[in-house]
């Protein structure tokens, strides 16, 4: 289990208890407060060391360390976490010229993959955190669809694949799992994106993490491809990375247009994400235009598609 450990002020510890209210677990003697996240548990002392201990606990400490607070200790505790955490991003990442990858349309019935990288020069973070540029889950479509044009007008170094159904149905049923797919395509834009920048300053490369690290070099490995060098992955890290944000964006902002399309095709509106209302309109598709189409439109190993027959 990977672990940092800061001294921080008794004002931030407050403001970490706050922040924390809903996530908040036994005291332990000693302690001001105990969180449990997804990332981390974060334990604060009265000395004013905080402990962040987990998977991923640079994903909170990133939160509330500056750069001038140093580390007292980041020893991972065994070899597993030792591997893990040289793929987890030094702070002074998220203000340096970096890239940054995210996908979108993965939990969708209806609609593509598609995934997306930027390029963001250090000198453009501003620029672009002025635009509204942040976490894609927390914009409109319609908010999405304007910072991608806005993005694009910035001429941000991006990259951009979709893996539209027919594809994706195909490999599915040659048995790559949706984990290899996304993977490779994330290597693939980041290949195509690193081209592009020639020899810009880059400080490294941030991939929004979808699996361990060891299981992405495993797909990408399995297709005779490796790991480009200064690759770190993080959880939820379009909240901390700009260009993973911006490459979120891009990706959406595609996703929303394939579903626009496709939906026009078929004369069908298509609900977004895998809920009930997504089984009724599958079984509107079967009616109308008959099961097989669903090849060009969806994701038909979801459970969805046996489902939708409950309203056939």
């Amino acid at each position: 289990m990977a672990q940092n450990v800061f001294l921080l002020s008794k004002q931030k510890i407050e403001a970490m208890k706050q922040y924390y209210h809903k996530s908040l677990t036994n005291v332990p003697q000693g302690a001001i407060f105990r969180a449990k996240t997804t990332n981390a548990v974060i334990t604060a002392y009265k000395s004013g060391k905080v402990m962040f201990q987990g998977s991923s606990p640079q994903a909170e400490a990133v939160k509330w360390i500056d750069d001038a607070e140093i580390p007292k200790n980041n020893k991972p505790t065994n070899k597993k976490t030792s591997s893990t955490s040289s793929y987890t991003p030094p702070s002074s990442l998220f203000t340096g010229s970096h890239i940054g990858s995210d996908e979108a349309g993965t939990g969708d019935y209806f609609g593509p993959i598609t995934v997306a990288c930027a390029y963001v020069n250090s000198s453009h973070i501003t620029t672009l955190k002025q635009l509204g540029v942040k976490d894609s889950k927390n914009l409109t479509d319609e908010t999405i669809s304007k910072l991608a044009k806005e993005i694009v007008k910035l001429n941000i170094p991006y990259s951009l694949l979709v893996l539209h159904n027919n594809k994706y149905n195909t490999l599915q049923k040659r048995g790559w799992s949706q984990g290899k797919m996304k993977a490779m395509l994330h290597h693939a834009a980041i290949s195509n994106l690193l081209q592009k920048v020639g020899n810009q300053s880059l400080d490294g490369i941030l991939i929004d993490q979808f699996c361990e690290p060891h299981v992405y070099k495993k797909h990408i490995g399995s297709e005779n491809h490796t790991l480009h060098e200064k690759t770190y992955f993080m959880t939820k890290a379009e909240s901390y990375s700009i260009a993973v944000a911006t490459g979120s964006i891009i990706a959406r902002a595609s996703f929303v247009k394939e579903m626009d399309k496709l939906s026009e095709e078929l004369g069908i509106p298509l609900k977004k994400g895998a809920s009930k209302l997504v089984d009724q309109t599958i079984a509107r598709v079967i009616k109308e235009k008959g099961e097989p189409v669903l090849q060009k439109c969806a994701k038909v190993h979801f459970a969805n598609t046996n489902k939708a027959k409950a309203y056939l």
